[in-house]
């Protein structure tokens, strides 16, 4: 397959289409397919319970992998066509930047209610500005996971790569939880996923300097609070103003965001990410990874 061609196809389908029906989306059968195998496992002791989430893992991480190198065997177009379906499931540019948008209400109860639907925090106890901060966190660590990184895992190693790290990020999504039912079964989801997040959460960083470097870079060094996930979520605070808080766990200062920060922090996402749509598209063209190379 012509990779850039397969890029810029899954592009179009994502900003013009959004989303593929859940029903015969890759990312929701991983989410079944890891709930299937958690669901039923009782839980025993800590040694067994890893296994057990290990085991979960690698089994989905596997289903991504086959599911990935299918359209390899497959005659044109269907080559072509499975390979625009995978590479589009696997990040969610439209979708990302709608569900942050239905935020942006006067609304306390309406704003409560789509925070809820993209943060796993509860949320009833949360005021405006904690709502606000909320909805803002979410989009720019959401940038990410949903955009920054499957594709660069896409530049290194094609299909596969971005398909498995959006396996591992569901399962994180889905078992990655410091609490009894999920220390042990979902640890290795975790840690791989803090893997893998590694270099693209401080490549989004970088992406955000042309909107306030020094700002940006003093704020990065407040991002202390856990491996990845705050990294983006302090350039964001950097370059908006505002504080972004999720209570008992980190605070980068600022002044208290408002309904209309949500507005501006959609304007920097939609730059942010030109900028890395830009990049990807000029190392596919350049054939910089030979891998990559029809």
């Amino acid at each position: 397959m012509e990779v850039l061609t397969v890029f810029f196809l899954a592009l179009l389908w994502d900003l013009l289409l959004g989303e593929p029906p859940a029903k015969v989306h890759p990312v929701v059968w991983f989410g079944r397919l890891a709930d299937l195998f958690e669901g039923r496992w009782r839980r025993r002791d800590p040694s067994l319970d890893f296994l057990a989430g290990t085991s979960t893992a690698v089994l989905v991480i596997i289903t991504a992998l086959l599911l990935s190198l299918l359209p390899s065997y497959l005659p044109f177009p269907l080559d072509y066509a499975l390979g625009v379906y995978i590479l589009k499931s696997s990040f969610a540019i439209r979708s990302l930047y709608e569900h942050v948008a239905r935020t942006i209400t006067g609304n306390i109860e309406e704003k409560r209610k789509a925070v809820s639907m993209i943060v796993s925090r509860d949320v009833k106890a949360l005021d405006e500005a904690h709502l606000n901060s909320a909805a803002i966190e979410s989009l720019a660590e959401n940038l990410n996971d949903s955009v920054i990184a499957p594709l660069f895992y896409f530049l290194l190693f094609g299909l596969s790569g971005a398909l498995i790290y959006r396996a591992v990020n569901t399962l994180d999504a889905m078992l990655g939880y410091r609490n009894e039912r999920y220390e042990y079964f979902g640890k290795f989801s975790a840690r791989l996923d803090d893997v893998l997040n590694f270099i693209p959460a401080r490549l989004t960083v970088l992406l955000y300097l042309p909107f306030g470097g020094r700002n940006v870079l003093s704020h990065y060094r407040l991002a202390r609070f856990k491996l990845n996930s705050d990294k983006p979520i302090s350039a964001m605070s950097a370059v908006l103003g505002v504080w972004l808080e999720k209570p008992g766990l980190y605070r980068f200062p600022g002044r208290e965001p408002g309904n209309e920060d949500i507005g501006r922090a959609l304007k920097i996402y939609r730059v942010v990410v030109a900028e890395w749509l830009v990049i990807v598209s000029l190392l596919l063209a350049t054939e910089v990874f030979p891998c990559l190379s029809p």
